[in-house]
C-alpha cells in the first residue's frame, strides 16, 4: 500500500507552485496525494505569516491536521 500525502495552502500564487513542485516529489517518491481532510502519513502545510490573520489560519489547519 503506497503511503499517503495531504496537501494544504495558503497564501499566494508562489505558494500554491511551491505546493505543486513538492507533490511532485511527493509523488515520484511512491506517495499517493489523498484530501486533506482524509488520514494520511504526512500532512504538508505551505503558508507564510505575514499577518496576524495567517497566523490564525495556519494554526487553525495545524489543528485540523493533528485530528
Amino acid at each position: 500500500m503506497n503511503k499517503r500525502v495531504a496537501f494544504y495552502t495558503l497564501g499566494c500564487k508562489l505558494n500554491f507552485s511551491e505546493t505543486s513542485s513538492i507533490g511532485r516529489q511527493f509523488k515520484e517518491a511512491g506517495y499517493e496525494p489523498v484530501p486533506f481532510n482524509s488520514p494520511a502519513d504526512i500532512y504538508v502545510i505551505n503558508t507564510c505569516s505575514v499577518t496576524d490573520n495567517a497566523d490564525k489560519k495556519c494554526r487553525k489547519v495545524v489543528k485540523e491536521a493533528l485530528k
